[in-house]
């Protein structure tokens, strides 16, 4: 069967596209055009598929037809002689943006799916990936790569075919963001590749002048945003009316199957050729290559289009040939030919009208343009049109070529032509309309369908620049270290204290002083310990030292948080506490359930107040049996009691709190010497990072396992000390010397992070600070970039603010961003990626505003610092299982699952337990083990119980040698949960992330349990999500990004005011703007609001203090003012209505 698809739109669920884009009109559009097979488009936007499911139903295998009920309605304006059979394809366009080869890849992919359950199971895939239901075009962080095993691994039947591929910046091929070859893009999964479209801006000879695409099929369509503009590209088949069908002609190229492609003329494309749209200038590649590719009116960079890109990869000349070339035909969309000819638009109501008699009368458009008898079009259209079909069809045209975003202009004839043509005939019998410049467009494209704000920046600041950062030469070394790193790194002495600012290298002097130490010095490994304050920083240094040590001296490293290496003594040495080492490790979370059971009529907020009073008694190194200091500490009586038997419960669960990790081992080195001597002489030498962040209780531990024959190293930053609000006291690293006079100072001083323009507003901001100690941070990267400081009228226009900052930093997220100037050219040269960028707040009462901004824009963004993945409810039901395997006598986690899924256990047996338990000093699991003792229990309350106390030591025999992804799915299935839960989307997505998780895991049950109940906020942190980070300011510690946003950087918030009151540590809420600011590598933006919504009351704040502490001249103020949208309105109708077609 002959038939003609067109296998690339969209929808109106997409950016920058009609509201009327729906299956009625693609129905009624594509008869118009004589197109038989549509793609539906948008696949994977859920709201677009639930259409999908509503509107149309199955036809020939693999393809859809709109339903009845809405057929017969839209067939009434479908002229008689275009009327013909519609089918839909599921299809989907989807933007992936992510770095490989430490360069920025922008492409666009089409995706087929055979099947609506294959569309829906892929939707869940991608939904675990990213943000789906803001763009019906996703942007994704996504390899393509990936994204091709997605779609093999979805169905057998699934494919992806590489979109416009010659796009300069979201192709496969383009100029600006492409690779040079499909290969480079796909490597080993790009024999799954066997077709690519070519785009607008190219046609079939052009890609025919490179041998490497020979062997792929070349598709056009016309990836349109209005469903007038179908067909301007489309395929033509002679096969079977099927999807397969549809599929294998494609694969195979066979002649006889896929006939060829109907195409724009190339020139007529947005980017054909290379030019400035800004400065009127059209360029062609040798002209490009002359002007070294600079614009002659401006002098920037210009855009590179299709032709140049297509020259730099071709390796035959202009002409050339293969054996595998299909036919093509070249078209002008009918309403554009009728325009010239009339002299008038192509979408105004004169078109519009004689179009209609055309179709009417010849039949549907292609047909028209590329079938019909000229003597036909003739009769009814008159000479002039019979004459510019003829032009069309021989390539007899005159072109303007297309270029940078801005369409080619076709004509058939001069102007001289049309008037004495037009003199001679008319085209059409009835009196031709007037033409006036009120004459209204068919159909006007919306470029933006949320509201949008207009950005007005200010006259830039004119004061004088400031001095740069002088440049102090600074001769490094072959392993990259300076000479105070390297003074650093060989100190001999015993106790040394290394000030690193930000940027110094801090992890870099740390790991090569201890590689030192082993390697030159011939320190044991196994006598070393080395200290963070995250597991991140102990991966960090741990992969930083397998690289200079190698994996298996770097593995007899003790390399520990603080918490971890109390737990693993307190294991080693349990028996002193009457403990058993498999010991579990309550989080804040399990803790306050604690306290509720032990103090049931205590409100929520009475239960967290003492949660905290505890947790700062033990921090405080308050003993249990000190009553009188206890009670003096916290002014209440009755503490005394809620502490003891909040600790007399966790031994009973065989239990410790975080804080206990610390206190705990203090207490035993201090009532067992010989125990403490034991882990002194272990631990010879002692590296601590973060120094500035210890508490009371550290600083104590680390004096406890130091004495007269320890090497002590430790290195921080007092300027970076921003958890005072923990108990954390930076007074422990400014005494250093003091605790140990034989100490050595060093101060790393040379910054490798940050441009000289933010090192320098830097070190204005920390400099007002009274207890700053006078530093002389320095760089080499010079710059006269300066930061960004945004103005804007309320929170909502901060986050567009930075969406919009955003869109120019990765060189545009879409078409819409381009083609609009949403996203400016010039920054379009300094693409970044969105893994390079961070967006920082002081609250997460912020966070809403800014979410809400992104998930609108699409772009792709994770969450750091919110409710950890751990802490979720249904992982936490997971975890508990799992715990109840290793130490089932934790009541918290039993009273957690033990009716998780409901077993029968009900409230009167669990108060039977209870009470038993209480009477007889168990645990909660003990009573359960003696059930068939206690006289109260049924038979019938006995039994579940008892079943429930085999199944647990059951799992727990079976766990051994499993691995932890193993031992997850069989806790899943033999407890029950997922069968009970199994159409719990949400817990079987918390569950499926669990166990992928786990995976990558390596030790036992205990090991990650402990794992994760250290874990902080910070420890989630992926480098290499390709998604723009949010994170609070504090979450930010210790790590950097080439760009960095702040908002709310107002009065209140930085510096932050609680309930109103004074501010509680001003020196402490610079330190952690200070940090804010030096997170920043290349750009940095300060965003302040007139107005804001926080706490539930909308508050004016002025602008924060710490801004005025940067001069002027580092500073461009920028403002970002509400667009008002009804001076935008004109007689013309409203002009922030733009078309892109």
């Amino acid at each position: 069967m002959n038939f003609i698809a067109d296998l690339h739109i969209h929808s109106h669920y997409s950016r920058a596209t009609s509201k009327q884009l729906n299956f009625e009109q693609l129905y009624k559009w594509a008869q118009i055009k004589g197109i038989t097979v549509v793609g539906t488009g948008d696949i994977t936007h859920p709201g677009w598929l639930d259409e999908i499911k509503t509107k149309l139903e199955p036809a020939e295998e693999g393809l859809f037809r709109l339903k009845k009920e809405y057929a017969t309605v839209m067939q009434q304006e479908v002229p008689k002689a275009c009327s013909a059979e519609v089918r839909f394809l599921l299809s989907g366009e989807i933007s992936s943006i992510y770095k490989k080869g430490d360069t920025v890849r922008k492409n666009h992919n089409v995706v087929f799916l055979p099947s609506v359950e294959v569309a829906e199971k892929f939707q869940n895939t991608l939904e675990k990936i990213g943000n789906i239901r803001s763009d019906g075009r996703p942007i994704l962080g996504l390899d393509a790569k990936k994204l091709l095993e997605l779609v093999l691994e979805s169905h057998e039947n699934s494919f992806l075919i590489p979109a416009h591929i010659w796009t300069p910046w979201f192709s496969a091929l383009g100029s600006k963001s492409g690779f040079d070859s499909i290969e480079e893009c796909f490597e080993e999964l790009t024999p799954h590749i066997f077709a690519l479209e070519t785009g607008l801006s190219s046609d079939p000879p052009m890609n025919w002048k490179l041998s490497q695409l020979d062997r792929f099929t070349l598709v056009s369509n016309s990836d349109a945003h209005s469903a007038s503009k179908l067909g301007r590209e489309a395929n033509k088949f002679n096969c079977e009316l099927s999807y397969l069908g549809m599929l294998e002609a494609m694969r195979s190229g066979d002649p006889k199957r896929f006939l060829g492609t109907i195409e724009f003329f190339p020139e007529e494309g947005k980017y054909h050729f290379d030019g400035h749209r800004k400065c009127n200038t059209r360029m062609k590649p040798a002209e490009t290559i002359a002007s070294n590719g600079l614009c002659p009116v401006c002098g920037k960079k210009v855009t590179v289009g299709v032709s140049n890109r297509v020259e730099e990869l071709a390796d035959r000349p202009e002409g050339s040939k293969h054996e595998n070339i299909k036919p093509f035909f070249s078209l002008i969309p009918l309403p554009e030919v009728l325009g010239e000819i009339n002299n008038v638009g192509p979408n105004t109501k004169t078109v519009a009208k004689k179009n209609d008699v055309l179709l009417k009368k010849l039949g549907s458009e292609i047909n028209i343009l590329s079938n019909i008898p000229l003597h036909e079009i003739e009769k009814v259209g008159g000479t002039m049109l019979a004459e510019g079909i003829r032009r069309m069809r021989e390539g007899e045209v005159d072109i303007a070529a297309g270029y940078d975003g801005e369409f080619g202009k076709i004509k058939l004839f001069s102007d001289q032509e049309r008037t004495k043509l037009s003199s001679q005939t008319a085209i059409f019998q009835e009196e031709t309309l007037a033409v006036t410049e009120e004459e209204t467009s068919v159909e006007a494209v919306s470029l933006v369908r949320d509201k949008q704000e207009n950005y007005k920046t200010q006259a830039e600041n004119n004061s004088n620049k400031t001095d740069q950062v002088k440049y102090m030469e600074d001769v490094e070394d072959d392993s990259g270290m300076n000479k105070r790193q390297k003074e650093a790194v060989n100190y001999d002495g015993k106790s040394l204290l290394i000030v690193a600012g930000p940027g110094t290298g801090k992890t870099h002097t740390l790991t090569h002083r201890l590689a030192h130490m082993i390697q030159k010095k011939k320190t044991l490994p196994e006598h070393v310990l080395a200290v963070t304050f995250t597991n991140r920083a102990a991966k960090e240094m741990q992969n930083r030292l397998t690289a200079l040590l190698g994996e298996e001296e770097t593995e007899k490293i003790f390399i520990k948080t603080f918490h971890s290496l109390g737990a693993y003594i307190l294991r080693n040495e349990a028996k002193w506490f009457g403990y058993s080492s498999d010991f579990s490790i309550y989080s804040e979370e399990d803790k306050l359930a604690l306290i509720k059971k032990i103090a049931p009529s205590l409100s929520s907020k009475e239960r967290k107040e003492l949660a905290e009073k505890i947790s700062n008694a033990k921090n405080q190194l308050t003993e249990v049996k000190t009553n009188d200091a206890l009670i003096e500490t916290n002014g209440d009586k009755d503490f005394l009691c809620f502490y003891q038997a909040y600790q007399k419960s966790l031994q009973d669960s065989n239990a410790f709190d975080f804080d206990d990790l610390i206190v705990q081992l203090i207490n035993l080195f201090k009532e067992n010497p010989e125990i403490k001597q034991k882990y002194q002489e272990k631990f010879l030498y002692i590296f601590v990072d973060e120094y500035q962040d210890i508490n009371f209780a550290q600083y104590m531990l680390l004096h406890q396992l130091t004495f007269y024959q320890t090497n002590l190293c430790v290195i921080g930053d007092p300027d970076q000390a921003i958890y005072g609000f923990r108990g954390s006291d930076r007074r422990f690293f400014l005494q250093f010397e003091q605790d140990f006079p034989d100490a050595k100072i060093i101060r790393l001083e040379k910054n490798y992070r940050s441009i000289s323009t933010i090192l320098k507003a830097s070190s204005q901001v920390i400099s007002k600070n009274e207890d700053h100690q006078p530093t002389n941070i320095w760089s080499n990267l010079v710059s006269e970039t300066r930061i960004n400081i945004f103005n804007t009228p309320t929170e909502k226009s901060e986050a567009e603010t930075i969406v919009h900052q955003i869109e120019q930093m990765v060189g545009a997220t879409s078409f819409f961003s381009v083609d609009s100037g949403r996203a400016g050219k010039d920054e379009l040269d300094q693409v970044s990626a969105f893994s390079d960028i961070a967006v920082l707040y002081r609250t997460k009462a912020q966070l809403h505003a800014l979410e809400e901004a992104l998930i609108r824009s699409g772009i792709p963004y994770l969450t750091y610092g919110e409710v950890p993945f751990f802490e979720k409810p249904e992982i936490k039901e997971v975890l508990s299982y799992l715990r109840i395997i290793q130490n089932p006598h934790s009541d918290i986690d039993l009273t957690r699952i033990i009716n998780i899924p409901p077993r029968g256990i009900g409230e009167q047996t669990l108060k039977i337990l209870t009470t038993y338990q209480k009477t007889n000093d168990l645990s909660l699991w003990g009573a359960m083990e003696k059930c068939h003792h206690i006289a109260l229990l049924s038979e019938t309350q006995k039994r579940p119980v008892s079943q429930f106390v085999k199944l647990v030591k059951k799992v727990g025999e079976q766990q051994s040698g499993l691995d932890i992804s193993n031992l997850i799915d069989i806790v899943l299935d033999k407890f029950g949960l997922t069968s009970y839960f199994k159409n719990d989307k949400q817990r079987q997505y918390y569950w499926n992330q669990l166990s992928m998780e786990s995976q990558t895991f390596e030790g036992n049950l205990s090991d990650y349990l402990e794992t994760i109940a250290l874990q902080k906020e910070t420890d989630v942190y992926n480098p290499h999500a390709e998604k723009v980070a949010l994170m609070t300011l504090h979450a930010a510690k210790g790590l950097e990004f080439p760009v960095v946003f702040i908002a709310g950087c107002e009065e209140d918030l930085i510096p932050y005011r609680r309930n109103k009151k004074t501010i509680e540590n001003l020196e402490e809420e610079r330190r952690l703007f200070y940090v804010g600011i030096t997170r920043a590598k290349q750009r940095l933006f300060l965003l302040h609001a007139n107005s804001r919504f926080l706490f539930g009351e909308r508050k004016s704040n002025r602008p924060s203090r710490f801004l005025n502490d940067i001069e002027q001249a580092l500073k461009e103020n920028r403002q970002a003012e509400l667009k008002d949208k009804q001076k935008s309105k004109t007689k013309k109708g409203d002009e922030s209505q733009m078309k892109l077609f």
